[in-house]
């Protein structure tokens, strides 16, 4: 059975470095879990990060067997916020970040289904000794509804982030008559362990509305 890549096939997911679209995004839900501070010192974030990937492949695993419906978990993702959102362009004050890290799951997977992936995760952890993440208990399925959004690829290190935003607060969505509606919106489309920072590829998303 050959997996099927939404990453591929779903148009929120496709974004070209250099170039700015407006697109609707349908609601979708995902496995989240929130949480505050830098990233790059947080231990809530990679704890974070260790509680959802585990729930996401087990509910890989059961929709190959129990309904024959086999996809590729899709990338880390997160929403991001700040008392000051200029803290995300000019001063990239980390320490202030509020954030939502996510794994989208398919509409096929249904409460129960995620209930018991939670319950299989700690029972493998359980069968091996291990202490399962503080952060499991947290995670919460959940539909986000953003609808009409601007979109951009950008390939680099986060730090570099800040000028394509800029340009994307400042100009492009004031050009276009429209104001930032929802939280900002970054997708992972490379694998954060492995990939250099210059080839790190990260969809950068912000829902808009009429201005």
């Amino acid at each position: 059975m050959a997996a099927i890549d939404l990453k591929k096939t779903l148009d929120a997911y496709q974004a070209k470095r250099g170039s700015i679209r407006i697109l609707d995004v349908p609601p979708m839900q995902y496995l989240m879990v929130d949480g505050a501070g830098d990233p790059n010192t947080s231990p809530a974030f990679a704890d974070a990060v260790t509680a959802l990937m585990p729930i996401a492949y087990t509910l890989k695993f059961a929709s190959r067997q129990e309904l024959g419906v086999d996809t590729v978990v899709m990338p880390l993702e997160g929403l991001w916020h700040a008392p000051d959102m200029e803290s995300f362009t000019s001063r990239r004050d980390k320490s202030s970040w509020l954030w939502t890290l996510m794994v989208m799951v398919p509409d096929h997977v249904t409460h129960g289904m995620f209930a018991d992936a939670v319950d299989a995760v700690v029972e493998k952890d359980v069968a091996k000794k291990r202490p399962s993440s503080p952060s499991l208990s947290s995670v919460r399925l959940e539909t986000l509804e953003e609808g009409t959004c601007v979109q951009t690829l950008h390939v680099g290190p986060f730090d570099d982030e800040g000028p394509v935003l800029d340009d994307i607060h400042h100009r492009f969505i004031p050009a276009h008559g429209l104001t930032m509606t929802g939280r900002h919106h970054e997708i992972y489309l490379s694998d954060l362990r492995r990939a250099a920072p210059e080839k790190l590829r990260t969809i950068l998303r912000q829902p808009v509305a009429p201005g």
